[in-house]
Parts: structure tokens; sequence; C-alpha cells
């Protein structure tokens, strides 16, 4: 049987509230399909990922587009899924609130707001106008009575500002704006982390882990992190094993590489064939 769209929601509130749980990244419908069949309880978009699979740079798709792969997603399978969903594909706090308003129709249990500019010369958005497009989601996702949580993330580290204090603030700021979740992509420290989820406790904390040599699950638990999502590192490894092979085939002629594929067969009962 089918699950619902709010039975969806409701297990993903319920994951939050303890122990510590991995949002894996799908880049398409068989990944998030593959995912689901692996047993992760819960799944997250990932900008990165889904723009490389068409060809694109991350942050060079439109919301249009974004919607339509989220809608996509979440008709693929019986898991929640939290959606990366940028910046909100606008700069003004209405823009923001009409386009949150279209990603909570596709079936998401969550989603997340940055307050990266994309600007160089200016990557953050000013904190006042930061607050007022978290403002804008919370209001917009109250308004559609749909029970999905809001993710107030602080880009800082991501956009060479490592400034803790600086995250701090933000994220705390973020979650008296209305944020369930708050997320501060980059932080990788221990004390860093610890400092976060003190900050904002005892609201729940994502940690990104998108590198080898990080922290385990466990380690991130013991320091109080309720979710881990890896961004668009599932799709880099898929890329890279695609660019390992076809190289080797171009540079020696050798198709040695198609050892590390993944039996067909196996696909084929997993995707239903």
């Amino acid at each position: 049987m089918a699950i619902s769209v709010s039975e969806k929601r409701a297990a993903f509130r319920r994951l939050h509230q303890s122990g510590c749980f991995v949002i894996p990244n799908p880049w398409d419908v068989g990944s998030a399909r593959a995912l689901q069949h692996l047993g992760f309880k819960a799944l997250a978009s990932t900008s990165a990922g889904y723009a490389w699979s068409t060809g694109r740079a991350d942050n060079k798709v439109t919301c249009d587009d974004v919607i339509d792969h989220l809608a996509r997603l979440c008709a693929a399978v019986d898991l929640p899924v939290n959606a990366d969903f940028e910046g909100g594909f606008a700069d003004a706090p209405d823009g923001v609130a009409a386009n949150v308003t279209r990603a909570v129709a596709t079936g998401v249990a969550g989603l997340s707001i940055e307050d990266s500019t994309g600007d160089k010369a200016k990557p953050l958005y000013d904190r006042a106008l930061a607050v007022e497009r978290i403002k804008a989601a919370r209001a917009a996702i109250d308004a559609s009575g749909a029970d999905v949580m809001l993710v107030g993330r602080c880009e800082s580290f991501l956009v060479g500002q490592p400034d803790l204090d600086l995250v701090l603030d933000r994220l705390t700021a973020y979650s008296a704006a209305g944020a369930d979740c708050l997320y501060a992509p980059g932080i990788r420290a221990p004390e860093q982390i610890s400092a976060v989820v003190k900050a904002v406790a005892p609201k729940p904390v994502n940690l990104l882990i998108g590198w080898p040599g990080g922290l385990t699950v466990a380690e991130a638990a013991s320091l109080g992190v309720r979710r881990i999502s890896v961004g668009g590192a599932l799709a880099r490894v898929a890329w890279g094993s695609f660019m390992r092979a076809a190289r080797d085939i171009l540079d020696t002629g050798s198709f040695e590489q198609f050892a590390q594929g993944h039996p067909g067969a196996e696909l084929n009962r997993l995707f239903g064939g």
C-alpha cells in the first residue's frame, strides 16, 4: 500500500525527535529507489547532483526544473523527502514564499532555505533580509496547512567566511524566525558542531558529511547531531566511477573498470524488471 504524503511528513518529524539518522541524497528517481531499497528511512535531494545529471553546474537550474524534479522524487518512493531548495529561487521574501508554496505542493516533507546570494562580492544576504526570508518561508508553509519541516541554512563556511560566531548568530535567528531544523554546511570540527547543537537546542541540527575521514554516524550522534546528509557526495562517487572507466577506455583501450559495475540483473530486480 502506498504511503500518503501526510504519513511521510509525520514519519519525517518523528525521525527528528530522538537519535541520529542519515538522509542520503539521490539525484534522480533511480538513485532514490535504490536508497529506499537499501533501507534508509528518509532522503534529501541534492541541488548539485540533480544539476549534474542534466548537464548543468550547481545553482544553474530553474525553480520550474526543481519543482518538477521534487515531484518526481516524492512520487517515486515511500520515504519522506527533504528538498534542497537552494535560496528559494528568489531574493525578496514574497518571492521565496511563493516558491516555497509550490515546493510544498510537490509532496516534500521538509525543505531548506539558504542565505547565500551567489554573488562573490557579497556572498551572504544581509542578516535582516536573511531572517525575513526564513519568516516568509515559515508563513508560506503554515498557510498551506502542511506539516513540512523548514530547515534554516547558514552558508558562511561554504562561501569563504568560516566565522563560527556569525553562524551561531544567524542560526539562532533563523530558529527564532520559524526554522524547525538548523544547518551550517561546512563545519567539521567537533567543537564547532557541539557549539551549533548547543546554540539552537532543543531544535535538531543537520550535519553535512561529504568527504572521507570525517565523523562516523556514532561520533556525530555523540555530539548531539540529529541528522546527517551527504550533499552531492554520492553523485560525485557515481561520476567518479563513470569518468575512470571512460578515461581508461580512451587512454588505454582497456575495459577492466567494468568489473566495478553493479550487476545488471540485480538492478533489474531492484527496479522491478
